[in-house]
């Protein structure tokens, strides 16, 4: 697999869309932190790590929808910086997603973190993809 964080977020993006409510995906250090970032902002209900079940083990994602239109948390996952063309942003060009209602998710010399945390750090970073 060339990009394992393309492939998270269309595991993720498949599963809303089959309406379904845990979506199981190999993981790996910056997925891990991906998902976190997804907790903390509210995108997803809650997640688990499983270690032992594969080699490199396995994250459990359960999706957050509303219940009365039944319509997902996460409108849209966009994968930005790609293998073949990585995108950088520095610390005072931070992208805005949706102007404000939306993250954008950095990999930065502090960790995996949102485009508002890294203005608050004064870093810039590769930006791995938009969330709304």
């Amino acid at each position: 697999m060339t990009d394992p964080i393309a492939d998270y977020l269309t595991r993720i993006r498949n599963a809303i869309k089959a309406g379904r409510r845990i979506v199981e995906i190999p993981a790996s250090n910056v997925k891990k932190e991906i998902t976190k970032v997804l907790y903390d902002k509210g995108f997803i209900q809650g997640y688990k790590f499983e270690e032992g079940v594969s080699s490199q083990g396995l994250i459990k994602i359960a999706l957050k929808y509303n219940p009365s239109t039944k319509l997902s948390a996460i409108v849209n996952l966009e994968r930005i910086s790609r293998p073949g063309l990585r995108k950088y942003a520095k610390a005072g060009e931070l992208p805005r997603v949706l102007n404000g209602l939306g993250i954008a998710i950095l990999s930065t010399s502090k960790g995996v973190m949102t485009d508002k945390e890294a203005r608050q750090h004064h870093v810039g970073g590769e930006v791995l993809c938009y969330v709304y």
